[in-house]
C-alpha cells in the first residue's frame, strides 16, 4: 500500500448536504447565545445532556442511522456538515457524540437485530448515552495488549479487569469494551471481543480522574466479577480487532480531529480586525493554510465511508496530522501575543487561550498516541 494524493480522492460536499448547513447555524446561534467563549472551547469534550436531547429532536443525533431505527437515513457528508457547524462553533456535544460517532455505527454494521432495534432509536433520541472501553493501565494505545477478560459461565459472561482514560464513563449508561476471551495479552489480537456492558451493574466502578484544568472528562473503571448477559457481546467472538479497527476509522477521520482549537482561532482572528501587524498576519495565514488541505482530506475520508470502504491508515495519518495542528494553534498563539506587548489582550481571550494550553497535551493522546498512530501508518505502507 502507498499513502499519496490518491488516498484521498478529491470530493465535493454535495448541495443536498450542505442544504442542511443554515439550519444547524440559526439552531447553534440560538442555543449557544448565553456561552462564552471560554466554554465553547471545550466543544467535542463539553458534556451537556440538555443541548444532545434538544439537538435529537431535530432528529440531528443518529442523522447516519436507517428511518426504521429511530435515524434520519441522510450519508456521512450530512453528518461532516452537521459535526462541522457543531465544532466551529464549539457545542457541547459530548453527552452524544460517542453514541452517535462510533457506538451507533457499529450495532447497525455488528450488532444483532435485538441490539439494533433496542439501542439505535435510544441512541438517536439522545436517551442512552455511550462510552468507549478500550485503553488499559501499562496499555495505552496499544489496545492489542488488553488484559480485561471476559469468561463464558452459564447464561452469560463474566468479565474482570480495568479500563483507563474513559471519557465520560461517569455519565454514560454503557460501555462498549474491547476485551479477551481467549488465550493471553501475548496473543495479542487474537482472542479479542466486544461486549455491551450496562455501567449499572453490579460489580462496575467509575473513579473520575481530574485533570489541570479541574475537568473529570476521563475515568478510570473497574470490573469485578461483572455478570454480562448472554447477549451483550456485539459482533462475533474473536473478531473484536478487526471490528474495533472499523470503528477508530470513524473516530479518527472527522473534523473533530483538527477543530478543537478552532474557538481560539476564530476569536484571535476577530481581535485582529482592528489591531494587528504583519506577524500576526502571517502566524494567523499559515494555520489556515494548514488547516485547509486538513480539511479536505477528511471530506475526501467521508466520501470512503459514503462507499462503504474503512479508511484505516488514512484515518491514523490524517489523525496524527491533525492533532498537531491543533496543539499548534494555542501555542502560536501564545507567542503571538507576548510578541505584542504592547496592547492589551481581551480577558475573554485570555481566558479561552489558559483552557486550550492547559489542554493541548491531550489531543494527541485520545484517539490513539502519535507513537502508535505512526506505528499503524508504518503497517499501512509495508514497512514494519
Amino acid at each position: 500500500m502507498t499513502i499519496n494524493v490518491d488516498s484521498f480522492p478529491p470530493v465535493r460536499i454535495p448541495e443536498e448536504a450542505e442544504a442542511l448547513r443554515p439550519q444547524v447555524k440559526a439552531f447553534i446561534a440560538q442555543q449557544l447565545m448565553h456561552m462564552p467563549p471560554h466554554r465553547r472551547a471545550r466543544t467535542w469534550a463539553g458534556f451537556d445532556a440538555d443541548f444532545s436531547r434538544a439537538l435529537a429532536a431535530q432528529g440531528w443525533v443518529g442523522l447516519t442511522m436507517p428511518k426504521e431505527y429511530g435515524g434520519a437515513g441522510l450519508d456521512a457528508f450530512s453528518r461532516f456538515v452537521l459535526v462541522e457547524e457543531l465544532l466551529a462553533a464549539g457545542a457541547p456535544v459530548a453527552a452524544h457524540w460517542i453514541g452517535d460517532r462510533q457506538s451507533a455505527p457499529l450495532l447497525l454494521h455488528y450488532g444483532t437485530e435485538a441490539q439494533r432495534e433496542f439501542f439505535l432509536p435510544r441512541i438517536c433520541r439522545g436517551e442512552l448515552f455511550f462510552c468507549i472501553g478500550m485503553s488499559e493501565p501499562n496499555s495505552g494505545s496499544d489496545l492489542a495488549s488488553v488484559r480485561t477478560r471476559a469468561e463464558k459461565v452459564d447464561g452469560g459472561w463474566k468479565v474482570n479487569g480495568q479500563k483507563i482514560w474513559t471519557t465520560y464513563a461517569h455519565k454514560s449508561h454503557y460501555m462498549i469494551a474491547l476485551v479477551r476471551t481467549s488465550g493471553t495479552s501475548e496473543d495479542r489480537q487474537a482472542g479479542l471481543s466486544q461486549f455491551l456492558i450496562d455501567l449499572s451493574l453490579p460489580g462496575v466502578t467509575v473513579n473520575p480522574i481530574k485533570l489541570g484544568t479541574g475537568d473529570t472528562d476521563f475515568n478510570e473503571v473497574f470490573f469485578e466479577d461483572v455478570i454480562l448477559p448472554e447477549d451483550a457481546l456485539v459482533g462475533t467472538e474473536g473478531n473484536g480487532w478487526a471490528q474495533v479497527n472499523a470503528e477508530l476509522a470513524f473516530e479518527r477521520s472527522g473534523p473533530e480531529r483538527i477543530y478543537s482549537s478552532l474557538v481560539l482561532l476564530d476569536l484571535w482572528s476577530r481581535s485582529l480586525k482592528d489591531d494587528h501587524d504583519a506577524g500576526d498576519l502571517e502566524r494567523l495565514g499559515l494555520l489556515v493554510s494548514r488547516l485547509a488541505p486538513l480539511r479536505n482530506m477528511s471530506i475526501a475520508m467521508t466520501g470512503l465511508l459514503v462507499q462503504g470502504k474503512s479508511p484505516v491508515t488514512e484515518a491514523a495519518l490524517f489523525k496524527d496530522m491533525g492533532t498537531e495542528v491543533e496543539q499548534a494553534i494555542p501555542a502560536d498563539i501564545a507567542d503571538a501575543l507576548g510578541a505584542r506587548l504592547d496592547r492589551t489582550p481581551d480577558p475573554e481571550l485570555m481566558r479561552t487561550l489558559a483552557y486550550l494550553m492547559q489542554l493541548n497535551h491531550v489531543f494527541s493522546l485520545r484517539g490513539g498516541t502519535r507513537e502508535i498512530l505512526r506505528g499503524m501508518i508504518a503497517r499501512g505502507l509495508g514497512l514494519r
